[in-house]
């Protein structure tokens, strides 16, 4: 059978790995990202790895995407962007911009995605929650565990595995996809993958609301 992947920032770093990995394992992969360099950098002698320059924080361009690409059985959305600001310095604009790239980034490609994996009644979708190093990067790593729980709790048990990949801005990302392949042999409601080794652990309170399953 087919299998399609969706990989998000797949320009560089983390997305651009994944994307090439899930290639070599004959994957078709629809490779997603603004930097149209990066993205031809990533599918270069991939015959499979088929590149879309989109912002995922445009649902029409991110709809128009999936219209394309069909049936998606794994999702990697590992576009983030992690300015490293103290609160109070950090212009609005810049607030927003982290917030919707990897807020409502995440939002937008899991009502893309989501609402067919169910019907089908099977998919992989992971979210990677960015480095929560400072300001609005921490906002927006805290959200997408969040949100990614929140998934779960609607939607857990109907054939789809969710994921939330915890980045610490320093584990390497073929460390990360190793952790991250590990967990999706987990049963599918063990949500958080945390590749990083030495990270502070989360407050207590924020560890119970997000109900992290166990570490990688």
């Amino acid at each position: 059978m087919r299998r399609t992947a969706l990989v998000t920032g797949a320009a560089g770093g983390l997305g651009a790995l994944a994307a090439r990995r899930l290639a070599a394992a004959a994957w078709d992969v629809v490779a997603v990202d603004a930097d149209e360099a990066g993205l031809a950098e990533t599918a270069l002698r991939s015959p499979n790895t088929h590149v879309r320059t989109c912002d995922v924080a445009d649902p029409g361009a991110l709809a128009d995407v999936l219209a394309m690409a069909g049936p998606v059985h794994r999702v990697v959305h590992a576009a983030a962007t992690a300015p490293t600001a103290p609160a109070f310095d950090q212009p609005l604009s810049e607030i927003e911009r982290v917030l919707r790239t990897d807020v409502l980034g995440a939002v937008h490609v899991v009502r893309a995605v989501l609402p067919g994996m169910l019907e089908r009644g099977s998919g992989e979708l992971v979210l990677c929650a960015g480095p929560p190093a400072t300001g609005a990067a921490a906002a927006a790593s805290g959200a997408v565990a969040a949100y990614t729980a929140a998934l779960w709790r609607e939607h857990g048990g109907r054939g789809v595995t969710l994921r939330c990949v915890h980045l610490d801005g320093e584990t390497p990302p073929r460390r990360v996809l190793d952790a991250l392949d590990r967990s999706l042999a987990r049963p599918p409601g063990d949500l958080h993958v945390r590749p990083g080794r030495g990270r502070p652990p989360l407050p207590r309170g924020l560890r119970s609301a997000l109900n992290p399953g166990p570490t990688e």
